[in-house]
């Protein structure tokens, strides 16, 4: 059963980078995304406790929220999450397994916004992504991320 869909995925090689948008991506359990500052370890949050930074969520319906609730523009890339969702509520998922294409993560926590974020892209954006701000996964299972790829709550 479809409940989602992939619109797009991002990637960054270090911590201050900007995202890139990439079509596919091997994600790989116990790592992240190949690329991927967290993958490499070399994140803002690396050497900070806590899981769930293997690929992080966000909906794209938040990010037009942000544009239509807080006049914020925001490219999908400029929210810092790496995959971008539709059609799927995230903040209900912990816990949950999702398979994402070949690929299945486990929801962990949710990814609230950060001063770091809003730092890094637009003035208001945490503000306005409160309680919106997206989901911090692991990978249980791994394999290529693509683009359009269907998104399934497992349980």
């Amino acid at each position: 059963m479809q409940t989602g869909q992939v619109v797009s995925i991002h990637i960054s090689p270090a911590a201050h980078s900007p995202m890139v948008s990439v079509e596919e991506v091997r994600a790989v359990p116990g790592k992240g995304l190949e690329g991927d500052r967290y993958h490499e370890g070399m994140g803002t949050w690396s050497d900070h406790p806590g899981g769930g930074r293997e690929i992080t969520l966000i909906e794209i319906e938040a990010i037009e929220a942000l544009g239509r609730d807080y006049g914020i523009a925001l490219d999908p890339g400029d929210a810092r999450r790496n995959v971008v969702t539709r059609g799927v509520a995230l903040n209900h998922l912990i816990g949950k397994d999702l398979r994402i294409g070949e690929v299945v993560v486990r929801a962990i926590r949710l990814c609230d916004p950060c001063r770091h974020l809003e730092k890094l892209s637009r003035p208001r954006v945490r503000a306005g992504l409160v309680h919106r701000g997206g989901l911090r996964t692991e990978i249980v299972t791994g394999g290529m991320l693509r683009a359009g790829d269907p998104i399934e709550i497992l349980g």
